[in-house]
C-alpha cells in the first residue's frame, strides 16, 4: 500500500453547526476521537453514523476518519488490530463495568472501533475492490470515493463541524437517495452499490435519484461480479426493512432481481384466477408486505416471499377460468433449498424457510379435520415453528386481500393449542407403576390403575399432594380396598380428569374466539 502524504491541504471545510446530539455518542468513540487531536491529528466521524445523528438515529457503527498514518493511530492505544489492506485499524477498548472493576478474573471484553486514514481508492478492475489504496492527507479526498451523499459527510465531535461536499443533508431533508460524483463512476468501483441504494431506500423510506436509478439499470449486468454472500447480506438488509416488498420490486424493475432470484421473476404475469386478484409475483410482494406490517422474523419473512414461487412451474388451466397448481408447495420447497444455498444461508436458516413453504398448504377446514391430523402437521414443522406456519398462512391471505384471521382460522389455532396442551395424566404424578409394583409390592392388574386414577383425583384437587411420600402410603391404604370400591374410586379420578380437560378447551376456544 502506497503512502502520499506531500502536499497537505489547509483548512478549507465547509464549517456548520449541526442539529446533532452529541449524547447519541458513546464514551469509548469520543475516547478514540479526542486521543488523535490530543496528538495533533486531524479527526471526523464518518459515513453511515454521521447520517444517523442528522437524522436523530442511533448508530450501529461508528467509523473515524483521520490524517493518522495507521502505524500512528495505532501507536496512542494499548490494544489494535490492523491487519487490513485498506488501512483499517480495529482500536479495542476495554469494556468496564460495576461488576467487572474489582473482579480480576472477568473475561475482558472490547469495544471497537474501526478507525481508516484519510485515502484515494484507485481503478477498480473487479467492479468489487480497488486495484490500490493510497493514503491521503486530504479528506476531501476520502469523502469523495464514497457511495452516496448522505454516507459522504464527516462530523468533528469536538468543534461541533459538519463537513458537507456534495450536499448530503439537503437530501436527506429531501429523503433521496443520489450517488457522490458521476453514479456510473461509484457503480463500476463497487456493483454492490447498487442493491445499496435500494437497501437504503427502504431502510429510510428515501426515493433513489433519477439520474443514480438510471446508472443502476445500465450498469445492472455488473452485479454478477458480486460474490453471492455480499449479495445475500444487503438482500437480507432489505428483507429485514420496513419497506421489503417495495425492495423487491425495485430490484426487479431496476433490472437486479434476475441476476439474485430469476425463479420469483416467473411469477410476473402469472394470474391465478379464483380468489387471487393478483399474479403471483404481486401476490407473494403482498404477502411480504404484511410480515413486515407484523414484524415477523427473517425467516418468516422470506417464507412468505417464496411461498408461491413453485406456482408458474406447476400452473395448469383450470374450469371456471381459474388455474390449478397442485404440487407448488413441493416444487416450490425445492426451488427455496437452491436460492438458499446458492445465496449461502445458513442451513438451519435454509430448513426453516424450505419447510415453511413445504407445509404452507396444510388442509384447515376445521369442520372435517381432526384433532390427529393437526397433531400430524406440528409434527411436520415441530412444536417450536408450528406458529410460524401460522403466520405464513396468515400473510398467504392478506396477501389474497383476505381477512387477516376469519374464523376458521381461529378455530384452526385453537386446535393447535389443545393438541400443544399437556394432557391432564397419570403421567404427571411423581408415583407410577414402576414404584407400586417395586417399593409397594403391588401386582400389576387392573387394580393398578385403578389406584393410579384415584391418586390423580385427589392431586387434581390439592396439588401439594403430588409428593411420593404421601402417594406412597396412600397407595397402600387404596389397595385394601375391594375391587368394587377401588374401581368406583377411579373411575371418580378418570370423570375429575375429563372435567378438567373440558374446562381447558372452552378456555382456548373463548381465547380464540371460537
Amino acid at each position: 500500500m502506497r503512502q502520499e502524504f506531500d502536499s497537505p491541504t489547509p483548512h478549507k471545510y465547509m464549517a456548520n453547526k449541526p442539529s446533532i446530539d452529541n449524547s447519541k455518542i458513546p464514551e469509548y468513540v469520543t475516547h478514540v476521537t479526542e486521543t488523535l487531536e490530543k496528538n495533533g491529528f486531524e479527526v471526523f466521524l464518518v459515513g453511515g453514523c454521521v447520517r444517523d445523528l442528522i437524522l436523530n438515529k442511533d448508530p450501529k457503527d461508528w467509523d473515524i476518519t483521520t490524517n493518522a498514518t495507521p502505524e500512528e493511530i495505532a501507536l496512542l492505544f494499548e490494544k489494535t488490530v490492523y491487519e487490513n489492506a485498506f488501512g483499517t485499524v480495529m482500536v479495542c477498548l476495554p469494556i468496564v463495568t460495576h461488576e467487572t472493576e474489582n473482579d480480576v478474573n472477568h473475561e475482558t471484553k472490547y469495544d471497537v472501533v474501526e478507525v481508516t486514514p484519510y485515502r484515494i481508492e484507485e481503478k477498480y478492475s473487479d467492479s468489487r475492490h480497488p486495484d490500490q489504496v493510497i493514503f491521503s492527507k486530504n479528506l476531501e479526498d476520502d469523502l469523495k470515493r464514497r457511495d452516496f451523499t448522505i454516507n459522504a459527510m464527516a462530523y468533528n465531535p469536538s468543534k461541533g463541524q459538519l463537513v458537507d461536499l456534495y450536499k448530503g443533508q439537503e437530501d436527506i431533508k429531501d429523503k433521496i437517495i443520489k450517488a457522490v460524483g458521476e453514479p456510473l463512476d461509484r457503480f463500476n468501483e463497487d456493483a454492490l452499490r447498487m442493491l445499496r441504494a435500494i437497501r437504503f431506500s427502504t431502510q429510510l423510506n428515501f426515493a433513489i435519484d433519477y439520474t443514480t436509478m438510471t446508472a443502476i439499470v445500465d450498469n445492472s449486468e455488473s452485479l454478477k461480479k458480486i460474490s453471492f454472500e455480499r449479495i445475500r447480506d444487503e438482500f437480507t438488509k432489505i428483507i429485514e426493512s420496513n419497506n421489503p416488498s417495495v425492495g423487491i420490486g425495485m430490484l426487479s424493475k431496476l433490472g437486479l432481481l434476475k441476476f439474485i432470484i430469476p425463479e420469483l421473476e416467473e411469477g410476473i404475469g402469472c394470474e391465478q384466477g379464483g380468489a387471487h386478484l393478483y399474479d403471483v409475483f404481486e401476490h407473494c410482494l403482498g404477502a411480504l408486505a404484511h410480515a413486515a406490517e407484523k414484524n415477523f422474523s427473517t425467516e418468516i419473512r422470506l417464507a412468505a416471499l417464496f411461498h408461491d414461487i413453485g406456482k408458474p412451474r406447476t400452473r395448469r388451466e383450470g374450469k371456471k377460468k381459474a388455474y390449478t397448481f397442485y404440487g407448488h408447495e413441493v416444487v416450490g420447497a425445492r426451488m427455496v433449498k437452491t436460492i438458499m444455498e446458492r445465496l449461502r444461508y445458513p442451513k438451519k436458516t435454509t430448513d426453516l424457510v424450505v419447510s415453511l413453504v413445504r407445509n404452507h398448504m396444510f388442509f384447515s377446514d376445521t369442520e372435517q379435520i381432526t384433532l390427529s391430523a393437526v397433531r400430524r402437521i406440528v409434527q411436520k414443522v415441530g412444536k417450536e415453528h408450528i406458529w410460524d406456519l401460522m403466520d405464513i398462512r396468515e400473510c398467504d391471505r392478506v396477501g389474497m386481500k383476505k381477512k387477516e384471521a376469519p374464523y376458521r382460522l381461529r378455530k384452526y389455532h385453537a386446535m393447535i393449542e389443545e393438541v400443544l396442551h399437556d394432557p391432564i395424566s397419570v403421567t404427571q404424578l411423581v408415583i407410577d407403576g414402576n414404584i407400586l409394583m417395586n417399593d409397594l409390592h403391588i401386582k400389576p392388574s387392573p387394580r393398578m390403575g385403578w389406584i393410579l386414577n384415584a391418586l390423580l383425583e385427589e392431586v387434581l384437587e390439592d396439588p401439594q399432594k403430588n409428593n411420593l411420600e404421601y402417594l406412597k402410603s396412600r397407595a397402600v391404604e387404596l389397595d385394601t380396598l375391594t375391587d368394587a370400591d377401588l374401581k368406583q374410586k377411579g373411575e371418580e379420578g378418570k370423570e375429575k380428569k375429563e372435567e378438567l380437560e373440558e374446562e381447558e378447551v372452552k378456555k382456548l376456544h373463548k381465547k380464540h374466539g371460537v
